[in-house]
């Protein structure tokens, strides 16, 4: 919480995932899949002017049209099987209605999304915390290596050890889940960089031993 506090108090608040719909936050998360929100934004508003980006509506474009509108986001034809296999997802679970995932249980639900081709443990939990509001925190990448660089957790960690680590200490709230997640993706963008951290100037400074 100490992180969480000193990443809020210099960053604010998040107002993450950005979309207009849970819909659309689903589709967002397998889109963001291997890219960046940039290009996932612009395949994004490529499949609402098409009329597209709508439970009711998605499946009936081809892979092919599909491939045409999410081509900015790259993998654009993995990306399109993932949307048509979430589409069969959601009419066999939900009649075709994400906001009817969102009475199911948190752990059925989950195991549900994984059987999905193309949907692994970031994108599921994308899913259940931002579109379904399930108390679960999404970890990636940029948890990892902050974690790793405070001492807290090894470098090999895997994704279902990282989770555990910080959700079994945390009061079980999904709007905390949600911001923590997204205050450490800002972090990580814009200091906790891949080759070389700024760590002098960075949110969470304070907190680093040396």
């Amino acid at each position: 919480m100490r992180m969480f506090d000193f990443m809020h108090q210099s960053l604010g608040p998040s107002n993450w995932w950005p979309a207009d719909s849970p819909f659309e936050v689903a589709v967002g998360a397998i889109l963001t899949q291997n890219t960046n929100w940039g290009n996932v934004t612009k395949a994004i508003d490529a499949l609402k002017v098409a009329g597209a980006l709508d439970e009711q509506r998605l499946d009936s474009f081809s892979q092919e049209e599909l491939e045409v509108l999410i081509r900015p986001c790259g993998y654009y034809r993995q990306k399109a099987r993932r949307l048509l296999n979430f589409m069969a997802f959601l009419h066999e679970y939900a009649d075709g209605s994400i906001t009817r995932l969102a009475g199911q249980d948190m752990d059925s639900l989950r195991k549900a999304l994984l059987s999905v081709n193309g949907i692994g443990p970031e994108t599921a939990d994308s899913i259940l915390c931002y579109a379904l509001e399930k108390p679960v925190l999404v970890v990636d990448a940029y948890t990892a290596r902050i974690f790793n660089r405070h001492g807290l957790v090894e470098p090999d960690v895997d994704y279902h050890a990282l989770q555990s680590y910080i959700m079994d200490v945390l009061p079980q709230d999904v709007s905390l889940f949600n911001e923590y997640h997204a205050l450490l993706v800002r972090v990580g963008n814009a200091w906790c960089r891949r080759k070389a951290g700024w760590c002098e100037s960075c949110p969470l400074q304070p907190l680093l031993e040396s």
